[in-house]
């Protein structure tokens, strides 16, 4: 936990219990709680009290599930995320035309975690879902984000120096090209290629990162560079236009 002594390392905890839920989980027991959270048992018992007191969390027999209070505080999230509405018809066109899983994801933690989704019409492949997560390091998704974070947010992340590297990768690639991907084997994962660009919302205080994904052999890396990468770095500026959010490479300049 942070020293800071601005930070409350009480709410923090508690934000770690409710971000440990993902969206194939069928239910938490105490036991996973502890060990996706890395609190002690003690300690995750008297948070998830508290949160299933102020309804946060609810209990089916041993299991724990988020409960109509984190729902009702997503549903006011989503609400108050105006940009949405004006994605949706250009991220599915753009999902379609490319015939890759374009996404919407947002930093959780040391992860970047999917918040929306658009899967190309008619796609028979099993894409990845809302609710998941792939790590900050070493994944597209998360360099895009890297590429448009702050230097005092950066800074507060607390980076090693693989992390200060990759961003500065990103920022180069973002500068030239207008869109971030990590190439081959320095990849996280070798079952799925990507590529991203970070979008700034007025609304929000740090950017998120749109993004296009397949397997391997469906996106390959001279595809991102051809054909993927610009039509999402275009789709990218035309919705900067239509929000008035700051663009990416603006960004850089501060």
């Amino acid at each position: 936990m942070m020293t800071d002594r601005k930070f409350a390392n009480t709410l923090a905890r508690g934000l770690s219990v409710l971000r440990a839920f993902r969206i194939s989980d069928d239910g938490l027991s105490h036991s996973q709680i502890v060990e996706r959270t890395g609190l002690s048992p003690a300690t995750i018992t008297r948070l998830t009290y508290t949160l299933k007191e102020l309804g946060y969390l609810s209990q089916n027999g041993n299991l724990l599930r988020l409960g109509p209070s984190a729902l009702a505080l997503a549903s006011v999230a989503q609400t108050s995320t105006s940009f949405l509405d004006l994605a949706e018809a250009p991220m599915q066109e753009l999902a379609n035309q490319t015939q890759t899983l374009v996404l919407m994801a947002v930093r959780d933690g040391g992860s970047m975690t999917l918040v929306r989704t658009w899967r190309p019409r008619n796609a028979g492949s099993i894409w990845l879902e809302t609710g998941n997560r792939v790590p900050m390091a070493r994944s597209s998704t998360g360099q895009g984000f890297l590429a448009g974070l702050s230097e005092g947010r950066f800074a507060a992340m607390d980076p090693d120096e693989e992390l200060i590297q990759q961003r500065k990768d990103a920022h180069a690639q973002l500068a030239a090209q207008g869109f971030v991907f990590v190439q081959g084997e320095a990849r996280f994962s070798q079952t799925i290629n990507a590529v991203s660009r970070p979008f700034f919302a007025s609304d929000l205080g740090e950017p998120v990162v749109f993004g296009c994904g397949a397997t391997p052999a469906e996106l390959t890396d001279e595809r991102i560079l051809a054909e993927v990468g610009p039509m999402l770095r275009d789709a990218m500026r035309d919705l900067e236009l239509k929000t008035g959010g700051r663009r990416a490479l603006d960004q850089l300049r501060t």
